[in-house]
């Protein structure tokens, strides 16, 4: 995997953004940004990028920007694609941004139905796993044992995280992967792919939320790496709905409790529970690797 990143190349977008402080969705915007060129057109749902971008008609993107409403983020995309196709600018690239909300739940019927017509565009997901926007509330992004501010006494999520890579792998598209800011190269480099492929791509990003997650903003590209240390989010790329192909394999995954500790939202679980975690952590990856095979 190549983990490094050449910082020499022009940036898209501007250091006067309403990001809070250690934002892992606006360092993953960067890197895509960078990675995808000036040919760009970005589709915004409601979502904490809808903050971030600016208020009109001012924008810390250097591309053109729709937003859009929260459910329709897949449709918008679609739409703007054959727009752009029937006046000849083929060339440009359709970049749909959405955080876990606009993905995995209000959004997820358009964004279906644009992997099943398999549409030309790429659709992102910078998962923060919480409505963070809007007061950190619980979403099917968000893992188990989090404290979010509408979860049941004793306040934190007791349902599993939907994997919403399974879900999107079985529409067969020509290409989905993940990616963190902990590894930029990784990051662009899949980007560059995903923009010669033809059809519907998909790229899940974890993001790190310092508010959110109760985490030190100095710690969002630390979280982003034990993310992927420990197996708890795998470095992945799936194309055309076969097996998964692993762009970083741990020498030796890191105890998740490490991850866990750099998290407030984590301090109420018990030590049972965090081996629960662990032991639910540890079957997947041993799924995972199964599935990709040997290096």
């Amino acid at each position: 995997m190549n983990s490094k990143i050449n910082f020499i190349q022009p940036e898209y977008l501007h250091s006067g953004h309403y990001a809070c402080p250690g934002c892992g969705a606006a360092l993953a915007v960067r890197y895509l940004a960078r990675a995808l060129g000036p040919d760009l057109v970005v589709v915004i749902t409601a979502s904490c990028w809808s903050i971030i971008a600016g208020m009109p008609p001012l924008s810390a993107l250097k591309c053109p920007i729709l937003h859009c409403p929260f459910p329709s983020a897949g449709a918008v995309g679609s739409g703007l694609r054959r727009g752009l196709d029937l006046r000849g600018k083929h060339s440009t690239t359709v970049l749909v941004l959405a955080g876990d909300g606009g993905t995995f739940d209000i959004g997820l019927q358009a964004l279906s139905g644009a992997a099943q017509r398999n549409e030309n565009f790429i659709f992102v997901c910078y998962d923060n796993e919480a409505y963070m926007n809007t007061g950190i509330q619980t979403s099917s992004a968000t893992p188990f044992g989090a404290h979010t501010t509408t979860a049941p006494y004793p306040l934190f999520k007791k349902g599993a995280k939907k994997d919403i890579m399974h879900i999107m792998a079985a529409h067969g598209i020509p290409y989905a992967a993940t990616a963190t800011v902990a590894f930029p190269g990784d990051l662009e480099q899949k980007f560059r792919r995903a923009r010669q492929i033809e059809g519907f791509r998909f790229i899940h990003i974890l993001s790190p939320c310092p508010p959110g997650w109760g985490a030190d903003s100095a710690d969002t590209v630390e979280l982003s790496r034990l993310a992927v240390e420990t197996g708890f989010f795998p470095l992945m790329e799936i194309f055309e709905g076969g097996a998964p192909v692993l762009t970083y394999r741990p020498e030796k995954r890191v105890p998740l409790e490490q991850y866990l500790k750099l998290q407030r939202r984590f301090r109420p679980l018990e030590l049972q529970q965090i081996e629960t975690l662990q032991q639910g952590v540890d079957e997947e990856w041993e799924r995972l690797l199964k599935a990709a095979g040997p290096v």
